[in-house]
């Protein structure tokens, strides 16, 4: 009778005697099989040299900058909703670290702001007392993009120097400080944009500016999620001999890493369409749901010639798009966790889809809150918040679906 695969118990392993009539396949417990290369090279790797260095330190260094790349979000988030980004109106990446310490040096910075578009048309009557407030907020997050700077380089030299990076991970880590480094340029490219001609920065660069930000922390969580993995199935064939157990290591069907691909990738979409709903401001109308003023399809959807420039464009356009996608990527993980909870997943991989199915939940509530109520601060950061955190749980299902690995042989652990 098969058993499940999360309760299923180390089989030993018996591998038949060389001969070319044997099949090319042995079954080591219920459901799951290894060709005899993969058996041969368990064994094998059973009996090499483990990884020279523990890989678990540089796991947490990068764990640690996914969490400041959050921080980051959040604050830009917070940044934009409070209209402070535009407050600091030049880009100096050394002298800029230093806030301004005397009245003069205040009275001089405000006097900078006056000159743009935004205090003209919007912020007239604002005083140094509020402007002090706003240039906080725009001083705060570009001094964590330089705090995520060295928080990454100095670590990652470190590292290097000491050889405890896997060689195949040099190049992407030195590629990620360098979509860092873009990263800034970017940051101030999209405020350029606000400086000149209109109250508020462009919504192409301002979704780019975020679109990078999530690429950038998802590579350095999936790196790190690897690091975690690959440390943790040596430090268990290094102390236990036992056969490998599909149920913790096995990677699972194709079909359900396929699954977890559309679904990060429908996450995603969602994100970037949130980018430009933030970008114009969309929020702030058609405050009902589910309908947008009592239509399905709001009216003007298609107001702008070419078509396209409605997705990007066009206010009601933008919301309708962000909402169908929103109610698309919580269907769809829905319907994906109903399927999951009767598929024999490794245990890890069933845990991590509970998690996604719950944030998922969480994130659309927030929403729906964040729209009914207008867009306050503190609802939209979360909401904001809630994005990143959906996305990481999504990565991490699609993680857990993999099979553990010591360095290029397969493991299951």
């Amino acid at each position: 009778m098969a058993e499940s695969v999360g309760a299923a118990a180390p089989v030993p392993l018996a591998i038949a005697p060389a001969n070319r009539h044997v099949v090319g396949t042995i079954r080591i417990c219920a459901g799951a099989e290894l060709s005899l290369p993969t058996a041969t090279s368990y064994y094998l790797a059973e009996t090499s040299t483990l990884p020279r260095a523990d890989a678990r330190p540089v796991a947490i260094w990068l764990l640690a900058c996914c969490g400041l790349i959050f921080g980051m979000v959040v604050i830009g988030g917070i940044t934009r909703l409070t209209w402070s980004g535009l407050s600091i109106t030049e880009w100096q990446p050394v002298t800029g670290i230093v806030p301004p310490l005397s009245e003069a040096a205040w009275q001089a910075e405000f006097a900078k702001y006056q000159q743009i578009p935004q205090y003209k048309l919007l912020n007239s009557g604002m005083g140094l007392a509020d402007f002090r407030y706003i240039y906080l907020w725009e001083y705060v997050h570009r001094l964590w993009g330089r705090l995520i700077g060295f928080a990454y380089a100095l670590p990652l030299v470190y590292f290097l120097i000491r050889r405890q990076i896997p060689r195949r991970l040099t190049a992407p880590l030195i590629g990620i400080f360098v979509l860092g480094g873009a990263q800034g340029a970017l940051g101030w490219y999209m405020v350029k944009s606000g400086l000149a001609d209109r109250i508020e920065v462009s919504q192409y660069r301002l979704t780019a500016h975020l679109v990078l930000a999530l690429a950038i922390y998802a590579l350095t969580l999936w790196i790190a999620l690897g690091l975690l993995a690959e440390s943790s199935v040596a430090a268990q064939t290094s102390g236990n001999r036992s056969p490998p157990t599909p149920a913790s290591g096995a990677a699972a069907p194709a079909c359900w890493r396929r699954a977890s691909e559309l679904l990060i990738a429908l996450v995603a979409l969602t994100i970037t369409a949130g980018g430009f709903v933030a970008g114009l401001n969309a929020g702030l109308t058609y405050n009902t749901f589910p309908l947008m003023d009592g239509r399905l399809v709001p009216a003007g959807y298609a107001r702008l010639e070419p078509f396209v420039r409605n997705w990007f464009e066009n206010v009601p356009a933008v919301q309708f798009d962000h909402r169908l996608l929103a109610e698309t990527t919580v269907t769809a993980i829905v319907v994906v966790w109903l399927i999951g909870r009767r598929a024999l997943l490794p245990h890890r991989a069933r845990r991590a889809l509970h998690a996604l199915g719950g944030v998922a939940l969480g994130q659309f509530t927030l929403g729906v809150s964040t729209l009914l109520l207008v867009v306050p601060v503190p609802v939209a950061a979360l909401h904001q918040a809630g994005a990143v955190i959906l996305l990481t749980t999504a990565i991490v299902w699609r993680h857990t679906l993999r099979a553990s690995r010591v360095g290029d042989v397969p493991v299951i652990a």
